[in-house]
């Protein structure tokens, strides 16, 4: 009987260290390497959609408080915070697209790099501007999708060709932008008189950068202060890390509806 305890203890006992060092490889890899991330809003369609999930590559930039996971409120790197410094620390891409913390929340965002320190950037008539040089701006058609709540939040998409009832073929205006460095990707355009489309010119401070979502009317970035709730400049030491990888992406308000699964998106690289 001793023995057959014994037995079942070391049982036991192999198996909580397995479990513990399956967690604490996991941990180290959330934290050096690679991130999931879930994206909740259309602001970058129809680069991401609503439902995708990417894997951020963390090792591109380097690494800073904001590399390291939240858990419970818990920022466990916290005491790195307002160094704006990274390990390791790489420069990012104009045109990558970058996971980061916001300035004010803290909430993740993903949003596409625009503006480099130094940099002056503007809108006008629905044009960006960097430098006063325009980014060339090429018709490539139109981007419809199916009106109707998206995603576990159930957000209802905005349409260039006005308000639709359930079910309705929303559309939006299609244009691949050509950034400074030749850097090429799609942007959609809901109107040509938005809040967002004229802009006062923004001179990106040091040691900060300027992002800017590719659905232009329908989203949360740098075009506004972070005071005012928007997201403003973002600081070096705020970056998480370049979206690589759509890894997997759902249309449904469930994983569990695998009818909604958009396999076309799966193992997708993110540009």
């Amino acid at each position: 009987m001793a023995a057959t305890t014994g037995k079942k203890r070391g049982f036991i006992s192999e198996w909580v260290r397995t479990i513990i060092y399956a967690l604490a490889l996991a941990g180290l890899i959330r934290t050096l390497i690679f991130q999931p991330f879930y994206i909740p809003s259309g602001s970058m369609k129809d680069t991401l959609l609503i439902g995708d999930f990417l894997f951020v590559n963390k090792f591109a930039y380097g690494y800073s408080y904001a590399s390291c996971p939240r858990m419970f409120g818990v920022e466990f790197c916290g005491f790195a915070q307002g160094s704006n410094e990274r390990i390791w620390g790489e420069e990012p891409k104009r045109g990558d697209v970058v996971v980061f913390r916001h300035p004010q929340n803290g909430a993740d965002f993903v949003k596409r790099l625009i503006g480099m320190p130094g940099d002056r950037v503007r809108m006008a008539n629905g044009v960006l501007f960097i430098n006063d040089v325009a980014a060339e701006q090429v018709p490539d058609g139109v981007f419809v999708e199916e009106y109707g709540p998206q995603g576990p939040e159930g957000n209802r998409p905005i349409c260039s060709n006005g308000l639709q009832g359930e079910g309705g073929i929303c559309e939006k205006e299609r244009f691949i932008e050509t950034l400074p460095g030749g850097v090429s990707h799609p942007v959609l355009n809901v109107t040509d008189n938005g809040s967002l489309d004229n802009t006062a010119e923004f001179l990106v401070p040091e040691g900060q950068y300027f992002f800017m979502g590719d659905n232009r009317d329908n989203s949360t970035d740098s075009r506004v202060a972070a005071a005012a709730r928007g997201v403003g400049f973002v600081p070096y030491e705020n970056i998480v890390g370049r979206a690589d990888r759509v890894i997997f992406s759902s249309a449904g308000r469930s994983l569990l509806a695998f009818w909604t699964w958009r396999a076309d998106r799966f193992l997708t690289a993110v540009n």
